[in-house]
This record gives C-alpha cells, sequence and structure tokens, in this order.
C-alpha cells in the first residue's frame, strides 16, 4: 500500500488539497482499506487522487472537489461498517459514482437496502437511486413490475432442437446463474429438487394457485394479453410477484400485443385518474 506523508513534509504545489480521515477501530479501517489496500487503490482510480496510509490514518491528495469526494465516502462507508454492512471493492466504484450523480443520496439509503446471502457471498444490494426504490417497491407491495432496457433473449423456444428440458434450459440460463450467485449449486439443486425452487415456462403456470410464494416471471414483454391475465391471477395467499421485461424487445407475431405493455397502459391510466381524483378533492 503506498504511503506518503501530508502535504507539508512532501511537495507543495503538486496538489490542490490534502485531507486526513483518522479512523479508531482497526476492523473499520481495514473494511475501508482492504487487505492489501485494494480498495483505496480503487478510490484512487476513481476519483484521480492519491490515497494512503499511516497507522490509523488515511490520507488524501488531488484536486479539491475529488478530494472532498473521497473523504465523504470514506466517512460513510465508515458508518456502514460500523453498521455492520460490508462493502466489496468493487462497492467503491459505485458509491462513489452514486456520491457523484446524487449529492443528496447517502451511502446508507442504498447499501442498508442489501439482502444478505450467507455462505460467505456478497450481499445483493441495489446499484442506484432507481433500483433502491424498486428494492423497496417489492417489499411493500404484493406485485411489481420492472419495465426497462436489459438483455434478453431472442430465440424462441420452438426453434430449439430436443424435449421440452433440453428447449427451457438454455432460455434460462440466466436464472439459473443467478441462483448459482447466490448460494452454493449443491444447495440450489436441492432446492429445486424438492420443489422449493421451481424454474418453468409460463404456460406451466396455467390452473395453479401459488400460496406462500416469491415469483418472477421473466421477459414478460413476449407474453400476450391473456397469458399476462393468467399469470396475474395465479398469485394465492401470502404471495408476491415481480414482473421484467423490455417492452422495445417485443417478440411476439404480428398484430398481437404484448401483455406487459397492455399492463403497463393500465397501470398508468389509473394512476392518472387517482391523481384526477385527488385534485377533485
Amino acid at each position: 500500500m503506498p504511503r506518503f506523508a501530508p502535504e507539508s513534509e512532501g511537495r507543495p504545489g503538486d496538489v490542490k488539497a490534502t485531507s486526513e480521515v483518522e479512523i479508531d477501530d482497526t476492523a473499520v479501517l481495514l473494511g475501508l482499506t482492504g487487505a492489501r489496500g485494494d480498495r483505496l487503490r480503487a478510490l484512487e482510480r476513481e476519483l484521480g487522487i492519491e490515497c494512503g496510509l499511516r497507522g490509523n490514518t488515511v490520507f488524501l491528495r488531488g484536486g479539491a472537489e475529488p478530494v472532498a469526494l473521497a473523504e465523504r465516502f470514506l466517512s460513510e462507508a465508515a458508518a456502514l461498517l460500523r453498521q455492520g454492512v460490508q462493502l466489496a471493492t468493487d462497492d467503491v466504484a459505485r458509491a462513489v459514482h452514486l456520491l457523484r450523480t446524487e449529492p443528496q443520496l447517502r451511502l446508507r439509503d442504498v447499501f442498508d437496502q442489501a439482502v444478505p446471502l450467507g455462505s460467505g457471498r456478497k450481499p445483493i444490494a441495489p446499484k442506484g437511486l432507481a433500483q433502491k426504490k424498486y428494492v423497496e417497491s417489492i417489499r411493500t407491495h404484493d406485485m411489481t413490475f420492472g419495465i426497462g432496457p436489459a438483455g434478453t433473449g431472442k430465440t424462441k423456444l420452438g426453434f430449439l432442437p430436443g424435449d421440452l428440458a433440453e428447449k427451457v434450459n438454455p432460455y434460462l440460463r440466466p436464472l439459473y446463474d443467478a441462483l448459482d450467485d447466490m448460494m452454493d449449486i449443491d444447495r440450489a439443486q436441492g432446492m429445486i429438487a424438492r420443489g422449493q425452487i421451481e424454474v418453468a415456462p409460463l404456460a406451466f403456470m396455467r390452473g395453479r394457485t401459488l400460496n406462500d410464494s416469491f415469483v418472477v416471471l421473466d421477459e414478460a414483454q413476449n407474453t400476450t394479453s391473456e397469458q399476462m391475465r393468467m399469470f396475474l391471477t395465479r398469485l394465492g395467499y401470502n404471495s408476491r410477484a415481480v414482473v421484467t421485461g423490455d417492452v422495445t424487445q417485443v417478440d411476439l407475431p404480428e398484430g398481437r400485443t404484448s401483455g406487459l405493455a397492455e399492463a403497463r397502459e393500465l397501470g398508468e391510466g389509473g394512476e392518472r385518474e387517482r391523481q384526477r381524483e385527488r385534485g377533485k378533492s
């Protein structure tokens, strides 16, 4: 880890500003710097400044604005670490970006939303203000629609060779990859075998009632109106659903309306009506 003296002991004029951040908790200091100083190096790269460590003090040198931003990052990140919220090296750039683009935001507003996974795995956390609102909506509503651009599966299942399992598995590979990221593969496979986790085509939902479940409908832009209505009526007691998709990537036959686009229009129409009613009262 590079070390340097404060500006008065170095070369005045080389930098515009210096700052010293003292961390009195060794565990918090290690969480901020990383075992090999990798998090301070990430802070240097992101802000174009110099970061050094001497004892329990982090020294910052560089432009006035980036040094001030680095000081704020260290202060807020230290507060998170004291609360037990862990930060990884790749969180540094994301956190600095948030503080730079959303100055009214505090890191705890986003990183406190992290979902712990256990087994030594990194928690899942929102990557920005929009994702923070998304997570909050999922936690407080029975049904949440997440509509926006993303990578989508364009190949139609009917054109894939083999039986149903062979057709479905390549299309659903991203979901299995997400499971592998969140838990040990043996545990994930065990939960799938016991039916605690089920990954299935939408057609398999017909006629079922899903109680005590958390359901994700992915690539929903390719549902028809009838399929969307069918899915929305599958939820039973104590269940929540998240519907995701990109309405600019619809792969339905010409003349068929996307169930996701229709649901969005209905939702926006209902919101406009509620606003008009509030205006009358």
